[in-house]
């Protein structure tokens, strides 16, 4: 696992201990995280929703630099999948 993946693992899991539904972040050449009930880990399977960002993106949306509904509208961060859970993790990561 790359430290760009177990970092994420660590911020997404403070953040959003769980949530209800199944949400993958795929960051480009690092690798995949899931978010559900159980919590957060680094793994690669289905999703409801599946939110891509390059790592700087996904970081500087953690740290609280960027807004994550400003990154979609942006082109920086493409959603695909179910919106009203891509809406409901942004909140609790905005």
């Amino acid at each position: 696992m790359s430290e760009v993946i177990s970092a994420a693992v660590t911020a997404l899991s403070a953040k959003v201990p769980s949530f209800d539904g199944v949400a993958k972040f795929v960051i480009p050449g690092e690798g995949a995280i899931m978010i559900d009930s159980a919590g957060v880990r680094a793994a690669d399977e289905a999703a409801d929703v599946t939110l891509t960002a390059e790592a700087e993106v996904f970081r500087a949306i953690l740290d609280g630099e960027m807004n994550p509904t400003m990154a979609f509208m942006t082109g920086k961060l493409s959603v695909d999948g179910n919106m009203g859970l891509a809406m409901q993790l942004g909140a609790a990561l905005g």
